[in-house]
């Protein structure tokens, strides 16, 4: 298969595939990012006189040393993959969502009120019918920013970030209250959770002995359908446009507002379904913290993928797998909890950091592109010239 000057693969008619320098670059950096804050936090460590090596070994242990270490970087990846897709999104749109925390929660509420209220419910009919509600719970949550930017032209980072708040302090009040589990309440316990919801809604254990879920097939498979629907459709094609040059949109006839707003409610829709997989797969009811900081890691995990649904996707378990062996590390060598945060903060910053580079690397490499373009130009007109004679002739 021929290639062009740029290192692309391209079909016999030129249309192009795949810029193989290009994917490799922008999977290198990440890397080379996480690899420079993993240097910098051994720097820390040995500040503290801690063996740097023992302690990443034990963060890999953490992850390959057991099936547990494993399946539960799995399962810190679902809820990860499934805010970063929305965040996929959202980012095509050229909208920012940070309010995943609230989403989540949103959705972890409407799967529990609703399971609880219909218990008896056989479970072919209430998973699926509670997934949805989550689902359209955190998109309801993601709507109200999305309308407030469409209409009012509001700011949608100060607007999701304040829904993050009138979220959390009204699932602080329902467990303090009227979701309180009973239970606590009759042996005076009072623990700001919820009742256990019923067995027939828990998600399935794709290993026994664990928490691994089938919550991360789903997820799995709806990366593929964001994939499908931002790049196969026509609602795709004019959300990725919006987000390439709005007033280019706005001047081929797309509604860049309604489209903007869509994007938000999407995204706050997948970050729903992430509560009520975390609700019905995981935690069993309704907990204080419950988001365990998905909605802000998830926005990492898009970035890290490339902002691509199939990128998201080892991205989510690199990530996991992360938060699981930084865990198991302060664990082994006992280093303080904050330096575990900030040699996190630091994997997260060097990586946001590297979409920059990113984006100034696919530019230089589309005016290569067109340079390479411009060159050829002059060279195929005498070729062009000879084969229009002959066919004259």
């Amino acid at each position: 298969m021929p290639s062009t000057a740029a290192g692309a693969a391209v079909r016999p008619g030129g249309r192009r595939l795949i810029d193989w320098q290009d994917v490799a670059v922008k999977i290198a950096l990440p890397v080379s990012a996480m690899l420079l804050a993993l240097l910098i936090g051994a720097v820390l460590l040995l500040l503290l006189k801690v063996n740097p090596l023992e302690a990443y070994a034990a963060m890999v242990r953490g992850v390959f040393g057991s099936t547990f270490g494993f399946t539960q970087s799995l399962v810190k990846a679902t809820p990860l993959l499934l805010v970063g897709l929305g965040i996929c999104i959202a980012f095509r749109a050229r909208v920012i969502n940070i309010g995943g925390e609230g989403q989540i929660i949103a959705g972890a509420l409407m799967t529990t009120w609703f399971t609880l209220q219909f218990r008896d419910w056989p479970g072919w009919l209430l998973t699926p019918v509670t997934l949805l509600l989550g689902f359209l719970a955190g998109a309801f949550w993601g709507f109200i920013p999305g309308v407030l930017k469409a209409r009012l032209q509001v700011n949608e980072i100060l607007s999701t970030v304040m829904m993050n708040a009138i979220a959390l302090q009204f699932m602080n009040f329902l467990l303090r209250g009227p979701l309180m589990d009973p239970e606590g309440v009759r042996l005076g316990t009072y623990l700001p959770q919820s009742e256990q919801l019923p067995q027939q809604v828990w998600l399935g254990r794709l290993v026994p002995q664990t928490l691994l879920h089938t919550g991360l097939i789903l997820a799995v498979v709806l990366a593929v359908a964001v994939y499908i629907f931002l790049w196969r459709t026509t609602i795709g094609y004019r959300i990725r446009a919006v987000g390439y040059n709005p007033d280019a949109a706005r001047y081929a006839g797309i509604n860049v507002p309604f489209y903007q707003a869509m994007s938000l409610t999407l995204a706050g829709g997948f970050a729903g379904l992430a509560g009520a997989v975390e609700v019905i797969g995981v935690q069993h009811r309704l907990l204080e913290g419950i988001t365990s900081g998905y909605g802000f890691s998830g926005i990492v995990t898009a970035l890290f993928g490339g902002l691509h649904p199939l990128g998201t996707i080892p991205a989510s378990w690199l990530f996991g797998s992360l938060l699981v062996g930084a865990d198991m590390m302060q664990r082994a060598v006992q280093v303080p909890s904050a330096l575990v945060d900030t040699l996190l903060g630091l994997i997260v910053l060097f990586v946001v950091s590297t979409n920059m580079l990113s984006r100034r690397w696919s530019r230089w490499r589309a005016a290569r592109r067109v340079q390479s373009k411009s060159a050829e130009a002059p060279a195929l007109a005498p070729a062009l010239s000879a084969s229009s004679t002959q066919e004259v002739n």
